[in-house]
């Protein structure tokens, strides 16, 4: 039974790839449509990125504050399969942002979509990562979660609960003071924790999730696609019954032309990066206790070149060169890892995507 869902996934994944590619132009199933009826098939997740119209970031064609816009991404993420968006999001600390998910919500709302806050840890350890984290928590109750937040309907839930992922900075928030504050919520959320927080928060954490890393250290041709992260990652979470384990899944990476790059390089290989992650999870995710989400990172990070939103491959090459090529004048931002807006420097024109 276990060989035949993992056929399954993986035809989900090479449909994907084809779907969304430009290499495939037959009738092609979603791929949630391809995974309805199996058992424990996981609702799939994208990250979003809300911040493309903020002039700090480069130019992607459109701006993640047009409702237009954000119909037709819900649309196309709806035909791939995709159940919700994990939206990054600084609370008020960054209002641009803010003012995309508030939309953003409001549309998935009228869509019949879901979304739900990845938030991003202050980065600077200026002793108000813990105050920047409760006054952004309760923003998030009594304008997006609560039961008088407008379009709460749309907020992802797992066993009646609210979802809401963590990207750790360097911050050194109190995470135990969170969790006591958000546990007076009418239902508390849970939270999700990229990789293994501080030992001494751990109780504070419902889950963890993987995120993109290679196995090893980045290597300048990027052939690493991170199967060694994943499997330690995978296994780790062994040790930790009774947790959510969201398992990740990414089409590659590329910050080589960006004015702050790490010259980091994760090859897509014509869809194969995306297909192997995906067979990682697979292999994992056991039936008896599956995994309840897969997260896709990313919907639309081009300053990383993780995007799957213009597809996972061309299959000819096309996404890294272009990731790589197009740096231009809206240079600025840093790293997702390691800054407040996560950006990096290129310019890439999707006025075609709109």
């Amino acid at each position: 039974m276990k060989h035949f869902l993992g056929i399954l996934l993986v035809l989900a994944a090479i449909l994907l790839i084809m779907q969304t590619s430009g290499c495939y132009h037959g009738t092609v199933r979603p791929v949630r449509q391809e995974m309805q009826g199996l058992p424990g098939a996981p609702r799939i997740l994208a990250d979003y990125q809300p911040w493309f119209g903020d002039p700090e970031h480069m130019n992607v064609g459109y701006s993640t504050q047009d409702p237009a816009v954000l119909h037709k991404q819900i649309q196309e993420a709806k035909s791939m399969g995709i159940y919700a968006f994990a939206v990054d999001w600084y609370g008020e600390r960054l209002p641009f942002e803010d003012h995309s998910y508030a939309l953003l919500q409001q549309v998935a709302n009228e869509d019949h979509f879901r979304v739900c806050l990845m938030y991003d840890e202050t980065q600077e350890d200026n002793g108000h990562a813990t105050d920047d984290a409760l006054e952004a928590f309760d923003k998030a109750y009594r304008a997006y979660i609560g039961p008088n937040a407008p379009g709460y309907e749309a907020y992802v839930t797992y066993q009646g609960r609210p979802v809401i992922f963590i990207f750790p900075k360097r911050g050194h928030t109190d995470w135990g003071r969170v969790r006591e504050a958000v546990n007076q919520w009418e239902h508390p959320p849970i939270l999700i924790y990229k990789d293994d927080p501080p030992k001494q928060y751990d109780q504070d954490f419902d889950g963890y999730y993987a995120w993109i890393h290679p196995g090893r250290a980045w290597d300048p041709h990027g052939a690493d696609w991170g199967k060694d992260y994943l499997e330690k990652f995978y296994d780790k979470m062994k040790e930790h019954p009774g947790k959510v384990v969201v398992g990740g899944v990414w089409p590659g990476f590329n910050d080589t032309k960006a004015s702050w790059t790490l010259n980091r390089h994760m090859d897509r290989r014509c869809g194969q990066t995306f297909e192997d992650t995906l067979k990682v999870f697979h292999h994992y995710d056991d039936p008896e206790h599956p995994m309840p989400f897969m997260l896709i990172a990313t919907w639309n990070d081009y300053e990383e070149g993780t995007q799957i939103e213009t597809g996972v491959s061309d299959c000819h090459g096309k996404d890294d060169k272009a990731n790589a090529n197009s740096a231009g004048e809206h240079s600025g931002g840093s790293d997702h890892s390691d800054s407040e807006h996560s950006g990096k420097s290129m310019t890439f024109d999707l006025s075609d995507h709109r």
